[in-house]
């Protein structure tokens, strides 16, 4: 009596520095960096904790890779592009990129350790405005007022405790339910005027906001 043959094992990938990294963007996606442990992120790569060390320091190494990941996800700026173009296009990229990785906005610029693609991103976003004559304290202006716009409304947004108009509309009726129906006029006005209209998106704003800043830059560094 034959028997057949079992079909062979799939060979174990090894771990590397890159499988751990890839593991840990996906848990920190999944649940914020809150939820990337050293005990979590070895179960999900099938190996004890120690194993980790092998290929990260610490949890801190750990979270300058992935935030590197992110930044290697950011259009850089194109050097064929005039500088409102390429930094209007770099500015929709980090927000675009931070809609994917919500936990990565308060992390973005505060490594001390960064890696090459953190290094690079800010090297060619200051060589954009450099090439285009910014001298380096306006270069230093745009570009602080740029990530400023930039994170601040993507942290705005990720806040916000609606998605679309349809939701405004029980927010709206929750906030202002217990008080008198005129107290705060402007506020139901905008909401009712504005808000609640089919198809209004908040993100919609992101990009009239970013044309004012860099006209406004523009014109600080080419005065009449």
């Amino acid at each position: 009596m034959s028997t057949q043959a079992k079909p062979p094992a799939e060979p174990r990938v090894p771990l590397s520095r890159a499988r751990v990294l890839a593991a840990a963007i996906a848990l920190a996606d999944e649940g914020g960096i809150e939820s990337l442990t050293m005990r979590k992120l070895g179960q999900e790569l099938g190996v004890e904790a120690m194993a980790l060390y092998r290929h990260a320091t610490n949890k801190d190494d750990i979270v300058d890779g992935i935030v590197d990941l992110v930044f290697s996800e950011i259009d850089l700026p194109s050097l064929e592009a005039d500088w409102k173009t390429a930094m209007r296009h770099r500015a929709i990229s980090v927000r675009e990129v931070l809609s994917r990785h919500r936990w990565a906005i308060g992390l973005m610029e505060s490594r001390t350790n960064p890696g090459p693609a953190n290094l690079r991103h800010h090297d060619a976003v200051l060589g954009s405005l450099r090439a285009a004559g910014f001298d380096m304290a306006m270069a230093a202006h745009a570009y602080s007022l740029l990530d400023s716009y930039i994170y601040g409304f993507a942290q705005t947004q990720m806040n916000l405790p609606f998605e679309s108009s349809e939701e405004i509309a029980e927010v709206a009726q929750t906030m202002l339910q217990p008080f008198p129906v005129n107290q705060f006029p402007n506020l139901a006005a905008f909401i009712t005027e504005h808000a609640m209209k089919p198809g209004y998106d908040y993100g919609d704003e992101f990009e009239y906001g970013l044309d004012v800043i860099l006209d406004g830059l523009e014109r600080a560094w080419h005065p009449a």
